[in-house]
């Protein structure tokens, strides 16, 4: 990494950066290790990236996680994943303390293992009340099935009588989604080369800026992240005006 910040502007940061965090398992199968190296590699480049972001003054740092899509993939990989996010936050609760972040995640829980589910539960709750960068991880997570939970809430409040079907508007559904408590992401960085979002807060990402990287997630360090960041520095967001 650079040792400074120097070409980063402090007065143009990105709010909220959202990142796939794709090429785990390429990774591992370019170097003849198996796919779950990839991950525990991963792991690293995640608490690189937190500290670099929380260094640069970003807000809001959003995570993919786990998909509701990942649950195809081979049970063992899956246990791994669950035991592996379980292990680290525990290990990195007194630095989140330390450093003032707070911890969150957004996704379905039905399928979590209870054991993950309470390890989560506490690091939440026991950095709520933190004012510095939000790590939230998007876990078990899925647009289409949020913009579904979403829709399915607002019903509810209709049929119940607490709100007509002509007063639901943008603010309405932002506030439906799991991310209400959040502003929308200004910036998506997606490593490995793919060029598509991948079922990722389809809603929230209506104007962000869009960072693609040849880089696989294990290779992506905090020196890409900055050139990530001066990328998105470099554009003007018009948010369809002229």
């Amino acid at each position: 990494m650079r040792s400074d910040d120097g070409e980063i502007k402090n007065n143009h940061l990105p709010v909220h950066v959202a990142i796939i965090m794709d090429g785990n398992g390429r990774w591992a199968k370019r170097k003849g290790l198996p796919r779950t190296q990839g991950h525990l590699e991963g792991v690293k480049r995640v608490e690189e990236i937190v500290e670099t972001a929380r260094r640069l003054g970003i807000h809001v740092l959003t995570l993919y996680t786990f998909s509701t899509e990942n649950w195809s993939r081979p049970k063992g990989e899956i246990s791994l994943l669950m035991n592996t996010l379980s292990t680290v936050l525990k290990r990195k609760l007194p630095m989140l303390k330390k450093h003032n972040i707070k911890f969150q995640t957004i996704g379905r829980q039905d399928r979590i293992p209870q054991a993950v589910l309470k390890t989560i539960a506490r690091v939440a709750d026991e950095t709520k009340n933190n004012t510095g960068l939000i790590v939230n991880l998007a876990f078990d997570y899925g647009a289409r099935t949020e913009i579904i939970d979403a829709v399915k809430r607002i019903a509810r409040e209709v049929k119940a009588d607490q709100l007509r079907v002509d007063g639901i508007t943008e603010k309405t559904m932002d506030e439906a989604l799991y991310t209400k408590d959040l502003p929308d992401p200004d910036l998506l960085i997606r490593t490995s080369g793919e060029q598509r979002i991948s079922n990722f807060l389809l809603w929230q990402l209506s104007y962000a800026e869009f960072y693609f990287t040849d880089k696989l997630w294990p290779d992506f360090d905090g020196d890409e992240f900055k050139k990530a960041i001066e990328t998105y520095q470099s554009r003007e967001r018009r948010y369809g005006g002229v």
